[in-house]
């Protein structure tokens, strides 16, 4: 008895099941330019990257016969005039060594130091300040040092400043230029004539950056919460200034005193005077403040600046005019080479006509008022006769009627006047009582 038979299972053996055999891996091979490793590690999976096969790279052309070596040989270098000799390893095909300068003396390059001669120095060229032979040491030590002048004042015998040195060095070399041309306007684009050498602004620059690089921390934040609130400032002025702008009325063309549009912006009070918002020379003075807070601005802004603190008493409407006048005048509204006095210039143009234009509109005000007063009363028209003469004709039109027959008159006349209101006097007179027309009576009277 075994173990089938207690647990009452047949003896028939079950039947093998033939494993099925796997088909074989199609092995890939290894792509050129791959190390296994990599390959192994990415599995023939394309790479983030295009990589590049090594022979597809140009290959230089080499010749069978081509033989390279290299030597160690001497070399001479042009920039050097002491004739110094010195050695490097040098390529040399098929043993010629290589011919011509060293590569790297293109590099040195040397400053054109104008000479002069002893007749020319005397012609022009003497100073108070200046011997002849400190003039020739300083143009020996530039022409040495390529005018690297923090070196020469280094150098130099005497006790001068670079600016000063920089001063005599560019002033004789102008003079030179200009003695030696055949007329000034051959030498008008070079550039010793064309931007000249001022020691007084390079001496205001390099104050003016050592005090600025000087300045500590604390100053530093200072300099920086002027400027914001500066900056609030001007904001603020700006939102001021928009909110008071005067709209601009709707006027229809049968307007009083034949008003235009153009004098819509501009209100005029009745004795002739402009209303005063801003009194403008506060304006340009406060303006003039802010600027010197700022340690650097450029001009145009400032001229800005002055233009609308000059403008600020005027309507939207009369800046327009102003800058319509100046193109009809050919003038920009922006000047194109904005110096100092230019920009004065121009500020003081608007100024004045802005000024014209005040007074052509209390002209036209004063002049309108004129022919009001003469024309008479605005109530009444062109062919009426005066109150006077109208009320001597209608007495003398009036027909004569008796106190007796005058039945209701007075009463009548009050009402007229009653009815017409107080302090109304009637053009024509109240018409007699016989002219009544009789009242209708009613069904019930």
């Amino acid at each position: 008895m075994d173990a089938k038979d207690i647990l009452g299972l047949p003896k028939n053996a079950l039947p093998i099941q033939e494993k099925k055999s796997k088909p074989p891996k199609e092995s890939q091979r290894k792509p050129d330019g791959i190390s296994r490793e990599v390959y192994a590690l990415t599995g023939g999976i394309a790479p983030l990257m295009p990589t590049i096969d090594v022979n597809q790279l140009k290959r230089k052309a080499q010749s069978e016969n081509e033989k390279i070596t290299w030597q160690w040989l001497s070399f001479t270098n042009s920039a050097r005039k002491d004739n110094l000799q010195l050695y490097h390893w040098v390529r040399v095909v098929n043993g010629v060594p290589p011919t011509g300068d060293y590569s790297f003396a293109k590099y040195n390059k040397s400053v054109d130091v104008i000479k002069y001669t002893d007749e020319e120095y005397e012609k022009h060229l003497t100073h108070k300040a200046w011997t002849k032979e400190e003039t020739d040491q300083l143009f020996d030590l530039c022409e040495r040092f390529d005018l690297r002048f923090v070196i020469i004042a280094d150098r130099f015998p005497s006790s001068k400043t670079v600016e000063e040195l920089k001063d005599r060095y560019y002033s004789v070399s102008r003079a030179i230029v200009n003695a030696r041309a055949s007329s000034p306007g051959d030498v008008v684009g070079h550039p010793l004539i064309k931007e000249p050498y001022i020691a007084s602004q390079e001496t205001d620059r390099k104050r003016a950056l050592s005090l600025l690089l000087s300045q500590t921390k604390q100053q530093e934040r200072k300099d920086v919460e002027v400027l914001a609130h500066a900056k609030r400032i001007t904001e603020a002025r700006k939102s001021i200034k928009a909110s008071e702008e005067p709209k601009v009325p709707a006027i229809s063309d049968s307007g009083p005193l034949g008003a235009d549009k153009d004098n819509a912006a501009d209100p005029i009070t009745p004795s002739g005077q402009f209303p005063s918002t801003t009194n403008p020379a506060s304006e340009i003075a406060s303006v003039m403040a802010s600027l010197r807070t700022l340690r650097v601005y450029l001009r145009t802004y400032a001229l800005d600046q002055m233009v609308q603190a000059a403008s600020s008493s005027a309507g939207l409407r009369t800046i327009k005019r102003v800058e319509q006048t100046l193109q009809d005048l050919g003038v920009n509204l922006k000047p194109k080479v904005p110096t100092k006095a230019v920009c004065a210039e121009h500020l003081e143009l608007r100024k004045e006509i802005l000024t014209l234009l005040n007074l052509q509109k209390q002209l036209q005000y004063k002049e309108a008022e004129g022919s009001s007063f003469r024309d008479g009363s605005y109530s009444e028209t062109p062919g009426t006769p005066p109150k006077q003469q109208a009320l001597r004709a209608a007495d003398l039109d009036r027909t004569f009627t008796p106190d007796s027959l005058n039945i209701g008159g007075e009463r009548f006349v009050k009402k007229e006047q009653k009815r017409k209101g107080p302090g109304r006097l009637s053009e024509a007179p109240s018409s007699p009582a016989q002219s009544k027309r009789p009242r209708k009576y009613k069904a019930s009277d």
